[in-house]
């Protein structure tokens, strides 16, 4: 089960300025294209599943690594999300074949596509898969220091997720402790003067939508 706090910022300037804020706990910042796998009958979808390759590095011909994950049954209530998540790590090669050629994903050696064909029948050639899409993030990871006192040894995403239709921003964090982590969290957004709201929607979920959600 990941658990992690997820708050809204409204606008390209609160990021801006979270960013600036945040900037002596830079860790790294990953470019990362987000694509997601199906039934075309939208099976996985409908069982409040999802299936996404994610590729890193800005080059969408050469990317660094790749990674398989299966979300599901996922809950989101006052900016705290829960979700079921299986991850492995994917070849890119074989993932930059997957996302020309969809159907290919059901032939690869992996308990994730494994599990995906036993409890939803997706992935052989009753339900090949699909690619439905997806969209592009660009995330910045940050660790804070001793300076920020509770808050110390958090590590904290900030992303800025480009759809078709939108950029939509959030912070982010995984964490065993939400209700200390979101208070810890809401602090920091206050002291930097950054505005914010609780998410109650997910990525997955504005992608299918087609539209930004609150």
């Amino acid at each position: 089960m990941e658990v992690e706090i997820k708050l809204r910022l409204p606008d390209a300037a609160a990021h801006r300025r979270l960013s600036t804020y945040l900037l002596p706990g830079l860790r790294r910042t990953h470019a990362q294209r987000n694509l997601f796998f199906d039934a075309a009958a939208r099976t996985l979808a409908a069982a409040t599943a999802a299936l996404r390759v994610r590729l890193y590095g800005p080059d969408d011909l050469a990317p660094t690594r790749a990674v398989l994950a299966l979300k599901r049954r996922p809950r989101l209530v006052a900016g705290v999300s829960r979700v079921e998540e299986i991850e492995e790590p994917l070849d890119p090669a074989l993932a930059l074949a997957c996302a020309d050629d969809p159907a290919r994903l059901g032939g690869v050696d992996s308990p994730i596509v494994r599990l995906v064909a036993d409890e939803y029948g997706v992935g052989g050639d009753a339900a090949p898969f699909v690619c439905l899409g997806g969209f592009r993030n660009t995330r910045a990871v940050y660790e804070l220091g001793e300076e920020d006192g509770e808050g110390a040894g958090l590590v904290l995403e900030l992303d800025e997720t480009r759809f078709d239709f939108g950029t939509s921003y959030e912070l982010e964090c995984e964490t065993a402790e939400p209700d200390r982590v979101k208070a810890v969290l809401e602090r920091l957004l206050t002291v930097a003067g950054v505005p914010y709201e609780y998410s109650r929607s997910n990525k997955f979920g504005c992608f299918m939508a087609g539209k930004l959600l609150p």
